[in-house]
């Protein structure tokens, strides 16, 4: 296996010109902390893009920032708190899911997989806070889309397009983005004891309410005790509502959470726990390192529930739900991966959902790793594959 790390955007455009007149696939890699996620790709030969690294503009006051692709998520958020900054999508680390080493997610991986933490309920996934990109197509052409202000995008906004295509349409090789200030303050309120479907109705009443939740997640007892924050819970549910901003307004807002939640028990997290609750269900740390399938499901938030229920035929499974129950991390104990996968997505399906296998464990290759898309879709997704990548030379196989 050849292993391609170009230094620079230029190289990046000479090898996939290259790759393309000889019709030779790579697989596209920045950290390899997602390797695991998706199917297998099928190339023998690897483009390696962490030499494409480094912040290329920055400025704070116009809360505009570009970096090359290969850089470091860990390295921009280092450089952002320094002013009082963030990136406000939260971008998950998915490594640790997989076995690997926290801190390697790359740029160009984020945005490719359009990977969001709990904050995106508020802020918006990744590709919403994108203002530009450059990338080279499969045709090895240089190409670019935006700029580094808001409103920048005559015709098709790219960016968007190419967000979540693993790398199967085009190789990012530099993205500025908006940054967004960091809360000078935030808590959690978390309500301890409820069900599934009452701690999801209270969600979703929260987020309704005008009291500004950030994040909403609900943690059943089964993972209750393996937050990184004793609350107490003796073995009970979780029912957690985030609130940022500052100090007086974030405890204004608080009493009035509790109000919503009536005569539940309920505790208030403050600043620095909160964040470190949020930072380990951004992760999906529950399921870190762990061998067994895991499934990622995007639901209508009071579906979630519904969903549970119909898959404990299958056998026995571990879960916690995020983005007000719109989000339901699941993984299959031993015995029931199988099972679980058979039901799988026909019951999503009934709740107007898709459902994403992030780790296969066991489970069968024939049960592809990505939704299968309606006919439609899947043809307006070939289309696009045609005109950017048609001797598909990018990560082939990977999206199935």
């Amino acid at each position: 296996m050849a292993v391609l790390r170009p230094e620079n955007e230029e190289e990046v455009v000479r090898v996939l010109l290259e790759r393309y007149e000889r019709g030779s696939p790579v697989a596209v890699v920045g950290s390899g902390g997602k390797s695991g996620w998706g199917e297998t790709v099928a190339a023998e030969d690897s483009l390696d893009l962490s030499g494409l690294s480094g912040v290329t503009l920055y400025e704070p006051n116009e809360l505009v920032l570009s970096a090359r692709a290969g850089t470091p998520l860990s390295m921009i958020e280092t450089l952002l708190a320094e002013n009082d900054q963030e990136l406000a999508f939260e971008p998950m680390d998915a490594a640790p899911l997989f076995g690997g080493a926290s801190g390697q997610a790359t740029l160009g991986g984020t945005l490719a997989a359009n990977v969001s933490g709990p904050r995106r309920i508020k802020a918006g996934a990744a590709r919403d806070h994108v203002l530009g990109i450059r990338a080279v197509s499969g045709w090895g052409e240089l190409f670019k889309s935006g700029g580094r202000v808001v409103k920048n995008v005559t015709g098709y906004d790219l960016s968007r397009g190419l967000s979540g295509s693993w790398g199967t349409l085009a190789v990012f090789t530099e993205i500025t983005l908006k940054v967004l200030p960091k809360a000078p303050d935030s808590a959690t309120l978390v309500v301890l004891g409820l069900n599934d479907a009452a701690g999801v109705d209270l969600l979703c009443a929260a987020m309704g309410s005008p009291w500004e939740v950030s994040s909403a997640a609900h943690v059943p007892a089964a993972l209750s005790a393996n937050l990184p924050v004793d609350l107490g819970a003796g073995g009970r549910a979780l029912t957690l509502m985030r609130l940022e901003g500052v100090g007086p307004s974030v405890d204004y807002r608080a009493e009035k959470l509790r109000a919503l939640a009536g005569d539940l028990e309920a505790v208030l997290v403050a600043d620095t726990e909160s964040r470190a609750l949020w930072r380990h269900l951004r992760d999906a740390s529950f399921f870190a390192g762990g061998q067994g399938a895991l499934w990622r499901l995007s639901l209508p938030p009071l579906g979630g529930p519904r969903v549970v229920n119909s898959l404990k035929a299958a056998g026995s499974f571990r879960h916690f739900y995020d983005w007000s129950g719109g989000l339901l991390w699941l993984a299959s104990e031993p015995g029931s991966e199988e099972a679980l996968a058979a039901l799988m997505r026909g019951t999503v399906e009934r709740e107007g959902g898709y459902a994403t296998l992030v780790r296969r464990g066991t489970t069968s290759a024939d049960v592809p790793a990505f939704h299968p898309q309606a006919p439609a879709l899947a043809a307006l997704a070939r289309n696009l594959r045609q005109n950017f990548d048609p001797k598909n030379i990018l990560n082939p196989g990977r999206m199935g």
